[in-house]
């Protein structure tokens, strides 16, 4: 190959990486020989923005690099092979780390998979010294979108830790292909995430469409409440929730039943800007926003939409302050608000009878919940259902969304009613869940405070739910990805017998009629003389039916969970099981 035919890799990552180091300015590297790394290498010496520096022992580079840093008072780049090459950077390195020198050490490497195989020249840097480096990081070669969002997203984040909370020194272990085609004459325009402290300007909102989505939450002050209705009612913003989201001020909206249409899709889901508090969200929102802005003391990098630009390290009070103080208009009439609500109401117009499932109760009960109650959900379907319907106002909503499976969710409910024995604590969940977190209901210290619902379809239902590519699987995934039968197989009175045994109140249901009439019971607003556990039995196809209504208000399409079906296992594979089901 000709030296005047070398421009950039073709290797996506790379282009990345050079992409965001030019837009951070990052410019001065120090590199040590070697093969692994000639992608990067050559295609930076083929671009006159970078000041590159060669020396072939790479403690020595490494050094160096620190005396540069610390001159120049700017990050600085090495850049060595995947064997005991990059070994040798971990002198250097630990000096960075306890002098917050920010050195980005770029050790370039063979697949992952390759480690442990004797191999020539692939060691594992899977793992590190505690005090070696701030954050490593493996950056794969790209292959897909996925893969490509995972590299813009790791990049972004390792050259915000070379500046943040008083810097120090970053690692990337960055994969090759060993790609000998340097034709690409133009870096791609890569989406650079920044970081915002209490020090720094912040960027303008202004003529901004905004929303502010929150996922799960802790209890909000009353004064974070004023403030959030401040900047909305100033910047024409409303704030999406979930049923954990906890927000219970003027410009609450919640989406769920619009965001989950399969053939509509409103304007109001199209966002110029949404800022991002809170933690992990069950919802699954189909939200569409141009950017997203995310606001966490913990300054981490939380790239939900996949469209993260801006990361706001400071309090939700001091942002949305700041916000206010800064804003030099009159407020705004809030059309966005007025559209959202025209919206939901225009869709909640075309909700028909709905069979007697999670989703009729969850419509059914949500006004029922006594005021200042909190209620626990188990997660997917439970939460999904209920995310559909508003709940009282000021109920507290919270679920297991952190780590996201079905143990625990019974204990969860039955702690937090330990804090409050003269407040309602409520608990809806599945028979798996239930049967999976028993134990608990045998605590000694449970109060009459507490009331739980399991909704029992004897099997983990939401793997035969319209919308899951499983459905169409039928019966056929009862024994196994449903875990059907187990627990009494639906019987009548264990739960009956284990509740009243433990001195729990016994309910149940299995239609609409006895659910209205014990529902009465559950949700009344004085404590009872017992805690009440009550049984609400549900078939799998109306389950599965309720859920189709739901995602289908607007007009009935062909299945959605079947082609995800015939995506996901192959059109073969998928006949295949489909003809022994009908065999049977």
């Amino acid at each position: 190959m000709k030296t005047s035919n070398i421009n950039y890799s073709i290797e996506e990552n790379v282009q990345i990486l050079i992409s965001l180091l030019k837009r951070r300015g990052i410019k001065n590297v120090i590199v040590s020989p070697g093969s692994t790394n000639i992608c990067f290498v050559a295609s930076i010496q083929s671009d006159k923005y970078f000041k590159v520096y060669s020396c072939v022992d790479e403690r020595s580079a490494a050094y160096m690099a620190c005396g540069l840093a610390v001159e120049l008072q700017e990050p600085v780049v090495i850049s060595c092979t995947g064997a005991t090459a990059s070994r040798n950077y971990m002198p250097a390195l630990t000096e960075a780390f306890y002098r917050q020198i920010p050195i980005l050490a770029i050790t370039s490497c063979q697949p992952r998979e390759r480690v442990g195989q004797y191999i020539p020249q692939v060691l594992d840097k899977s793992s590190v010294p505690n005090d070696l480096v701030k954050r490593s990081y493996y950056i794969e070669s790209v292959s897909n979108d996925e893969k490509r969002w995972n590299a813009i997203d790791k990049i972004n984040s390792a050259l915000i830790e070379l500046y943040r909370n008083g810097g120090g020194p970053v690692h990337l272990d960055l994969e090759t292909k060993y790609s000998d085609d340097f034709t690409i004459d133009k870096l791609p325009t890569v989406r650079l995430i920044e970081q915002y402290s209490y020090e720094d300007p912040f960027p303008t909102l202004e003529n901004k469409k905004i929303a502010i989505f929150v996922g799960s939450h802790t209890k909000w002050t009353n004064e974070l409440i004023c403030i959030v209705d401040n900047f909305c009612c100033k910047y024409g913003a409303v704030v999406l929730c979930d049923q954990t989201s906890n927000y219970w001020g003027r410009y609450r909206i919640l989406p769920n039943i619009l965001c989950s249409q399969n053939n509509y899709s409103s304007e109001c889901l199209k966002i110029d800007v949404l800022i991002h508090i809170g933690q992990m969200s069950g919802a699954y929102m189909k939200l569409y926003p141009k950017e997203v802005w995310r606001v966490n003391l913990d300054g981490e990098l939380r790239d939900t939409f996949k469209v993260l630009t801006k990361v706001f390290q400071v309090s939700e009070n001091y942002f949305f302050n700041k916000y206010i103080d800064d804003y030099v208009g009159v407020s705004n009439q809030n059309l966005y608000y007025d559209l959202w609500e025209s919206e939901l109401k225009k869709t909640y117009e075309q909700l028909g009878e709905i069979p007697f499932s999670n989703v009729w109760i969850a419509n059914y009960s949500s006004k029922m919940i006594p005021q200042k109650s909190s209620i626990h959900f188990g997660i997917l379907n439970s939460l999904r259902s209920w995310n559909f319907f508003e709940m009282t106002k000021g109920t507290l909503g919270y679920c297991n969304t952190g780590g996201f499976g079905i143990d625990g969710c019974v204990s969860s409910l039955i702690g937090a009613s330990f804090a409050n024995p003269n407040k309602l604590y409520f608990g809806i969940v599945g028979d798996l869940a239930f049967f999976y977190d028993l134990n608990s209901i045998g605590n000694r210290h449970i109060g009459n405070n507490v009331r739980i619902m399991i909704i029992n379809n004897g099997k983990g239902n939401e793997f035969r739910n319209y919308g899951n590519w499983g459905s169409p699987l039928g019966e056929f995934a009862d024994d196994f990805i449903c875990a059907a039968k187990h627990y009494g197989n639906k019987s009548g009175t264990l739960i009956k017998n284990i509740a009243t045994d433990l001195g729990f109140d016994y309910l149940e249901a299995d239609n609409k009629n006895e659910y209205i009439r014990n529902s009465q019971i559950f949700w009344n607003q004085n404590l009872h003389s017992k805690p009440i556990i009550f049984e609400v039995f549900t078939e799998t196809d109306k389950e599965s039916k309720a859920l189709e209504i739901v995602y289908n208000l607007y007009k009935t399409p062909k299945s959605v969970a079947k082609d995800m079906a015939k995506n996901f296992l192959g059109e073969k594979k998928y006949r295949k099981i489909k003809k022994t089901l009908k065999n049977k």
